[in-house]
């Protein structure tokens, strides 16, 4: 099986933005996650896996997958321990994925935005890489050194945070507000909305883990 998985939540999905991942990456595996599988029952595509609580999902659609289709579908009960799209990741990683591409996963409620974005600790730590991706982000998690280049950016600006952890030695090159030997908390705004300003920005740091937002204004894909 291809390496790279996209799963597509149950978030605010930029149809044009959607469809290009999936066209771009045909040959991947699909995962749809509860209200996600609307969209792709809407376009036709058909999903290789199906997981989530469906609580939010049309009924009809969720019974369409379940009995006319070979799709294999993992119902959980709602009163669970993992969000939906935590579940679809590790599944990802059960699959072989070495690399996760998460749409639908931003937009509507920051809680669940937040626990997306927390979720990426888990392929992280297993050395898969992830991202969220919507018009006008794209979120992954860093850890030690990260080269940004200009031509591969998501878009001119990027911000870094640390997940959960105060980070030393901090040090960012390249961009248009460095840093050197800086203490990152997770408590100041220092380091939203940098820039970059050479070819590479390169981001350096001793240890702990820090989501890299790369970001843009307009909502081109």
């Amino acid at each position: 099986m291809s390496k790279k998985i996209v799963i597509v939540s149950g978030g605010e999905l930029d149809e044009q933005l959607a469809l290009s991942y999936l066209d771009e990456e045909s040959g991947s595996y699909v995962i749809g996650v509860d209200k996600g599988m609307e969209f792709l029952y809407s376009h036709e595509i058909a999903p290789d896996y199906i997981v989530g609580d469906f609580d939010s999902v049309n009924p009809e659609i969720a019974e369409y997958y379940r009995t006319q289709t070979n799709v294999p579908v993992r119902e959980f009960n709602p009163v669970k321990d993992a969000s939906d799209t935590e579940i679809a990741v590790r599944l990802a990683m059960t699959l072989g994925g070495k690399e996760l591409i998460i749409l639908g996963a931003t937009g509507g409620r920051i809680d669940h935005l937040w626990a997306n974005v927390q979720t990426l600790t888990v392929p992280f730590k297993a050395g898969i890489k992830a991202y969220i991706i919507d018009t006008q982000n794209r979120i992954s998690l860093i850890g030690g050194e990260t080269r940004l280049k200009k031509e591969d950016a998501y878009g001119p600006y990027f911000s870094v945070f640390p997940l959960g952890e105060t980070v030393y030695g901090f040090n960012i090159t390249g961009a248009k507000y460095p840093l050197k030997d800086h203490t990152l908390t997770p408590y100041d705004s220092l380091c939203v909305s940098n820039q970059i300003d050479a070819e590479e920005v390169r981001i350096e740091f001793g240890g702990g883990t820090v989501i890299l937002m790369e970001t843009r204004d307009s909502k081109g894909v």
